[in-house]
């Protein structure tokens, strides 16, 4: 094996201890870097074969900071991979603007169609989805201050709420939130905003259980100490980062029952689904006094959570440049 140095224009800790380690243990050597004025110093010293760039982050999110790729990327005559992971929601308004602007030699996208859009565009492009690491996020002890029936650790988007109220995601929240609600049952919500989704959910979620923002890796903790994690999809077609954090985390995800849930995972042996508010409480009744089979699901989720590792998508991606002859 070919040991590459792969430099990261990122810092943001949802995705530094993502697909970073999974090129670190396949043993290639990984530096992460902010798109500031030290990244040209940087990329001098540390000499890249690789640069990748993801997601929408403080590190790519204006055009002067993609037209500072761009440059940085055309000094070091190393290739430029993009990891889009905002389609196809904000493929025209993010995704292609940043695409034009960094010129990237080869992009990812987590969503299937948009690939193909890619190419038709003449934009060298193919399939690449979330994973997780095996490292960062695993079976730990319960955590006290985070015991509970359920939680949800997510974001609200009250602006999107109010332009798309019908968007998959609200309703995704309703079938899996508001049995749990009105069972009186102690779920916890994380993350921003929810404070102000309150018309989201048929029963009034106690202040005390709205916590607010989350930090990255303090997720993990609250997954392993509930009973149930809920986990809304944004769509049928695709699935959240989350879905193979809590996975791989080894909490007992409920989430949607689609098409692409069911591509990777077996729902009652890996995680529970539902389609129905209906079929959340039949879940809730089966499992709620059943920590034996609550705790066989887990074990699962670890499992299959490993056959989606970041080391697996790292290696996935080397072999497509490879092919492509990019590397």
């Amino acid at each position: 094996m070919i040991m590459r140095r792969i430099l990261f224009l990122e810092k943001h800790p949802m995705w530094i201890y993502g697909l970073p380690k999974g090129f670190e243990k396949l043993g290639h050597k990984v530096k992460i870097c902010a798109t500031d004025q030290h990244a040209a110093r940087t990329i001098r010293s540390f000499k890249p074969d690789l640069i990748i760039a993801m997601g929408w982050t403080p590190s790519n999110s204006t055009p002067e900071k993609q037209r500072l790729i761009a440059r940085l990327v055309q000094a070091s005559n190393a290739p430029l991979i993009y990891w889009s992971t905002e389609d196809p929601g904000y493929t025209d308004v993010f995704s292609l603007p940043l695409i034009r602007r960094t010129r990237p030699a080869f992009v990812f996208s987590i969503h299937r169609p948009t690939v193909q859009r890619f190419r038709k565009l003449a934009i060298s492009a193919a399939h690449l989805d979330f994973g997780s690491d095996p490292d960062t996020h695993r079976r730990s002890k319960q955590v006290k201050k985070y015991r509970g029936n359920a939680a949800l650790v997510a974001n609200g988007y009250p602006k999107l709420y109010r332009e798309k109220p019908e968007h998959y995601r609200f309703k995704s929240v309703q079938r899996l939130m508001n049995p749990f609600l009105e069972k009186d049952l102690k779920v916890d919500i994380y993350g921003r905003d929810w404070n102000k989704m309150k018309k989201l959910f048929n029963r009034n979620v106690p202040a005390k259980q709205i916590h607010g923002y989350l930090p990255y890796k303090e997720a993990v903790k609250v997954y392993n100490s509930v009973d149930f994690v809920i986990g809304p999809q944004n769509a049928e077609d695709r699935l959240t980062q989350r879905t193979y954090e809590i996975l791989s985390s080894g909490g007992l995800l409920i989430t949607d029952d689609t098409p692409e849930v069911r591509r990777w995972f077996r729902p009652g042996k890996d995680l529970l689904v539902s389609s129905s508010e209906r079929e959340t409480r039949k879940l809730i009744a089966k499992y709620l006094l059943s920590p034996q089979k609550r705790e066989r699901i887990r074990d699962n989720a670890v499992k299959v959570a490993a056959q989606h590792s970041y080391k697996k998508r790292a290696a996935y991606i080397l072999r497509t440049l490879t092919k492509k002859g990019i590397i």
